[in-house]
């Protein structure tokens, strides 16, 4: 990769930087030492942390030193929210969730192998609250608090439209001062001139880079710089990472891999290219012909295939992607259903429509029943309707009698039963008894 910058716009990430022509000619020099930040607000990453882990991935591809700050300190306070305040963590809780955030980024990075020398362009993983828990609220006010100006502080987005509502706390108001100082401590400590992040990180990392100059004027380091990505949006206008059942969690206990992968390959027509842009590592000859089968061949999925296997793969590994496949053809009618283990037929149909019923498995309702509680058809009359039709399946098997039952031995793994009506859609039934 000849020029990282020209990369990063090409796939439309790039929102503002603090000198566009200066960071260039720096990476040029390179290699160069850069951070982002990761606050442990829940114990997870998600999907819409990826935009930023995996742009230090491309950093690091291109020559260049990643840190992934993993916020100890500044993750028992919170970033300010535009709405409210943040709920505070207990210390414990935020360790856990510190440690949780360090095991996942290291799918995305590469770090020195233990027992090996460091490479130049070796991942470093930083904890701030080495620096930060240490501190006193007198070297806090002293060292750093003066240099910062309440009118400068006031006037910044989130602290304005936070005061016209319900207000903010001391606490809140004050995490710009924590996070400028971590870009001097890793500007001291590792040479670090380059933060990136959000574009709505864009006034902390400007303080930053101001806090740098005004304590450590005189460094070797040289000039520092910032450096933001545009936030994603979808084109139906729902929230970018969210579906109907919430978050979508890096953590497969969070998320499952299949419906991790089931996020991306249901992507809309509208968007799939651009994701494919900002977290696919494929090449534009590759993503262009990606782009070229969604337009002549639509209903093929192709360009949503290929994000989703990359991601899942990226993620949760080789063998859960597979996994996850396997689920997504089998529930159509494509593949074994009995071949699913039961972990991803369960995952499966929690993403569908489905009712539980209590056992006995000998004492079910009659099909149409079923295909009316999972919410496949609207109405007993319409399952009835279904099943006249042949478009009622039972594990992929058609149904042709509207008095058919359910048997015990048609449970898989004891407990699930796959339902379709037609090509498309799926339902099941997980009898808890």
């Amino acid at each position: 990769m000849t020029d990282i910058i020209d990369e990063l716009e090409w796939r439309g990430l790039l929102a503002q930087t603090t000198d566009l022509d200066e960071l260039r000619k720096a990476l040029a020099d390179g290699p160069v030492t850069l951070y982002c930040g990761f606050d442990p607000t829940a114990g997870s990453l998600h999907v819409g942390h990826l935009t930023q882990v995996l742009t230090l991935a491309r950093f690091q591809q291109a020559g260049h030193r990643p840190i992934a700050l993993v916020g100890g300190g500044t993750g028992l306070i919170g970033d300010p929210k535009p709405s409210a305040e943040r709920a505070l963590n207990d210390p414990a809780t935020v360790e856990g969730w510190v440690r949780n955030l360090g095991d996942q980024l290291s799918a995305f990075l590469r770090f020195t192998p233990e027992g090996e020398q460091p490479r130049p362009t070796d991942a470093v993983l930083q904890n701030n609250g080495e620096w930060l828990t240490a501190m006193s609220a007198i070297d806090l006010l002293r060292d750093v608090g003066k240099h910062f100006g309440i009118n400068s502080m006031l006037a910044r987005e989130t602290v304005r439209s936070r005061l016209d509502g319900e207000g903010m706390s001391f606490t809140e108001f004050s995490y710009v001062l924590l996070q400028s100082y971590d870009f001097v401590q890793l500007y001291r400590r590792y040479g670090c001139t380059l933060q990136t992040g959000g574009s709505d990180q864009w006034g902390n990392i400007t303080a930053g880079l101001d806090l740098i100059r005004r304590m450590d004027a005189n460094t070797p380091h040289g000039p520092a710089h910032g450096l933001t990505f545009n936030l994603l949006t979808k084109s139906d206008g729902t929230k970018f990472g969210k579906t109907e059942t919430g978050t979508i969690w890096l953590d497969p206990e969070l998320t499952s891999p299949y419906a991790f992968y089931q996020y991306w390959f249901n992507a809309d027509d509208r968007d799939v290219v651009r994701f494919l842009k900002v977290f696919s590592f494929r090449s534009r000859e590759e993503i262009a012909e990606l782009e070229q089968a969604t337009a002549e061949r639509p209903a093929a999925r192709a360009a949503q295939r290929a994000l989703a296997e990359e991601l899942t793969t990226l993620v949760h590994g080789t063998e859960e992607c597979r996994k996850a496949i396997d689920a997504s053809r089998a529930l159509f009618g494509q593949g074994d259903l009995t071949a699913l283990d039961a972990a991803t037929l369960g995952a499966a149909l929690a993403e569908v429509p489905r009712t539980e019923l209590a056992g006995p498995a000998d004492a079910l309702p009659p099909v149409v029943d079923l295909l009316a509680a999972s919410g496949l058809v609207a109405s007993k009359s319409a399952a009835r309707r279904t099943v006249q039709e042949g478009g009622a399946y039972v594990n992929n098997t058609k149904v042709a009698d509207i008095e058919a039952r359910v048997r015990p031995e048609d449970l898989l793994h004891g407990r699930y039963v796959v339902l379709r009506r037609g090509k498309r859609n799926v339902g099941g039934v997980i009898v808890t008894g």
